[in-house]
């Protein structure tokens, strides 16, 4: 079965990693916006840009958090967890921090975003309930094809652990 997810990504500097993960033809994600989409909505300003993330998540069965060195802490990268999380969605982290952006080059690791939020009913971190994936390999091809072999279980995985939640 193949599954309908959010790709969740801190654009100006992951974008070409993300659409490495994107184009892995495993799961079917979100249509990416092209710069001129994205300038547009972002010119509508903060209701635009939740309008345009709404509309994104609609029929989503999970969120992919690609995480890269200045993911964490972002205002939309934090919206577009919770909307999730409280929408019922699989939720998950990759990091991409050792895929090659278009320059050839890798970044640093970054904070994982899920340590921003804790859950009222039991006051967890939401990092101890979502899992998230960091590829045991610095090779960028290494990275990518550890992340296309297991990525359809760790949707399923994640669509788990918040159906259980």
């Amino acid at each position: 079965m193949t599954r309908r997810v959010f790709y969740s990504f801190h654009y100006k500097p992951d974008n070409w990693r993300a659409s490495q993960v994107r184009n892995i033809g495993k799961v079917e994600g979100n249509k990416p916006a092209s710069d001129n989409d994205w300038e547009t909505v972002t010119k509508g300003g903060d209701k635009a840009i939740q309008k345009w993330i709404d509309d994104q998540l609609n029929g989503r069965s999970c969120t992919i958090v690609l995480i890269g060195e200045n993911t964490a802490g972002r205002k939309w990268i934090k919206y577009e967890i919770e909307k999730s999380w409280n929408d019922g969605k699989g939720l998950l982290g990759i990091y991409i921090h050792n895929l090659k952006n278009s320059a050839g080059e890798q970044s640093n690791k970054g904070k994982n975003p899920f340590d921003d939020f804790t859950m009222q009913r039991d006051n967890k971190k939401l990092s101890s309930i979502v899992k998230t994936y960091d590829p045991p390999y610095t090779t960028s091809k290494n990275v990518y094809d550890y992340i296309s072999e297991h990525i359809e279980d760790w949707i399923e995985t994640a669509i788990q652990i918040r159906n259980d939640y």
